[in-house]
């Protein structure tokens, strides 16, 4: 039994504790919020909860740090006297490996990961990436976040990358969805059906796409007849800038 506990169960680390929750086997979970209302949600559901981050963190045999990036060292210090021979999972984006092991210096940890899930983990389809601090326990990290959706592990370069393509990339994706509805709306369908329509239209591509196994200018070409309306609208939306929109979102970091 891997005893796991979430340091900080907001957006991004109540959606990892829901989800391995659901879908985890042989894991015992404590979480902790920085306000006791919060507790609720998660007691509710049968979650061990705690305000105390340092008696979490003594408890645990994973540590998974779901704090704001600016609050990670603070809290890292309450909790230091707890990491040693424990494995310490940071999802805070953004800081330096580097800078990390600084502030673990000392601390006895037995290995540490950046780790950047998305918030579909809380639904068991999370595109996460992950990548080793110190120590090593790629295993562990794979089982773990696959428990929630799917792992890569990479060096801290593609970190980056996999970070603004699948984490950011879930608001990027529902701009999409957002733009695609109004458009609907536009054309004559009521909201609902247009909001409807959209995330069918979503979740039918990526899974046809990925039944195949193909690339998705493949699939692109199956729908395009020659002379048609959708190739229409597809030239009509690079014009517009789409594809390079869609790139500088994701590079302007």
């Amino acid at each position: 039994m891997n005893k796991i506990a979430i340091i900080g169960a907001g957006n991004m680390g109540g959606a990892v504790a829901l989800g391995l929750h659901r879908f985890g086997k042989d894991v015992s979970l404590t979480v902790t919020t920085a306000h006791s209302e919060t507790l609720q949600k998660y007691s509710s559901l049968g979650i061990s909860v705690t305000l105390d981050n340092l008696s979490a963190a003594t408890w645990a045999d994973t540590i998974i740090l779901g704090v704001k990036p600016w609050l990670v060292q603070k809290v890292l210090e309450g909790i230091f006297p707890a990491l040693s021979g424990k494995v310490l999972l940071s999802l805070a984006a953004g800081i330096p490996s580097s800078q990390m092991s600084d502030w673990l210096l000392g601390s006895g940890v037995s290995a540490a990961y950046t780790v950047i899930p998305n918030l579909a983990a809380e639904i068991g389809e999370s595109m996460t990436f992950a990548s080793a601090i110190t120590g090593e326990a790629d295993s562990l990290v794979s089982s773990l976040f696959n428990t929630v959706g799917q792992t890569r592990i990479v060096d801290e370069r593609r970190l980056n990358a996999g970070m603004m393509v699948a984490s950011c990339g879930t608001a990027f994706a529902l701009r999409y969805a957002r733009a695609a509805m109004e458009g609907g709306v536009q054309l004559g369908l009521y909201p609902q059906e247009a909001l409807e329509a959209v995330y069918q239209t979503m979740r039918g591509a990526v899974d046809l796409a990925t039944a195949h196994g193909t690339h998705p200018e493949a699939e692109i070409d199956r729908v395009t007849t020659p002379g048609g309306i959708t190739v229409r609208g597809l030239n009509a939306m690079e014009d517009a800038g789409f594809s390079a929109a869609v790139i500088a979102g994701l590079t302007h970091s």
